[in-house]
């Protein structure tokens, strides 16, 4: 069952999708990539540092460098409804055109990615007071009632690593106007993501399983799922630029 809430009589609710949880609640706050800054490592060919105050050498060092993560690569095959392809691209020139010159449908797509995986480990760990900013309240009502009903093995599904993100997409953009003249755009972000969580195959019927084994250990059975989240922003002239999710499914955990 969609959870669902059009925030057009009031005021958003979310405040900036913010990077840290310190100051944030989480990373849902403004959804751009300044602000989900990513980890890289400036190395060269030898793994030496690319940039930066030369260090000193160690000779003869036998200690061995620690083994690199090893992260799950899935590939995605698949083909989106070319009319939601073309629809959803052409909304998103419209914002920028006519609603926000720095609008960046990748830079979006980049934050909410973060913020999905922020928002689902609250939920999964049943923290809904530090949904509060980030949720529409009508949403959040439900989907406290939903989660905290959930046996253990189902909570732990719900959170998504951002290592184990495989893929995601728009799933479609709108833009209107309510009976006072106030503009809004919604846009869903569709996410697939495997778990490790140890639940029967039985009870998430329609979910693929996988054989995973990373490096020389041993093999581990994941279940790729499948999540949506719309999230929601009022552009009227003088409204802060706030994002915040209106909708939230969880296919096979919340229906």
């Amino acid at each position: 069952m969609a959870l669902a809430a059009r925030v057009r009589p009031r005021p958003l609710l979310c405040r900036q999708l913010g990077a840290a949880e310190a100051g944030l609640r989480g990373c849902c706050r403004r959804l751009r990539p300044p602000l989900f800054p990513a980890a890289r490592p400036l190395l060269g060919p030898a793994g030496a540092l690319a940039a930066g105050p030369a260090c000193a050498r160690r000779g003869h060092s036998t200690r061995e460098p620690p083994a690199p993560r090893q992260k799950t690569r899935v590939l995605v095959l698949g083909v989106s409804s070319p009319v939601t392809w073309v629809r959803t691209r052409v909304h998103a020139f419209l914002i920028w055109a006519c609603l926000d010159r720095e609008f960046s449908m990748a830079e979006f797509a980049a934050g909410a990615k973060q913020a999905f995986a922020h928002v689902s480990k609250l939920l999964s760990q049943c923290k809904f007071d530090l949904l509060e900013d980030l949720v529409a309240k009508e949403v959040l009502r439900v989907l406290e009632e939903k989660v905290t009903s959930l046996p253990d093995e189902h909570k732990s599904a719900l959170a998504a690593d951002m290592d184990e993100i495989v893929y995601a997409s728009t799933g479609d953009i709108s833009i209107y106007y309510d009976e006072k003249g106030r503009k809004f755009v919604n846009i869903l972000m569709c996410f697939w993501y495997l778990t490790s969580a140890n639940i029967p195959s039985e009870t998430l019927r329609g979910a693929s399983m996988f054989q995973v084994k990373l490096g020389d250990q041993s093999v581990e059975s994941k279940q790729l799922l499948s999540a949506s989240y719309e999230f929601q922003r009022e552009f009227t002239h003088g409204v802060k630029p706030d994002w915040t999710i209106s909708r939230i499914e969880h296919s096979k955990l919340l229906e």
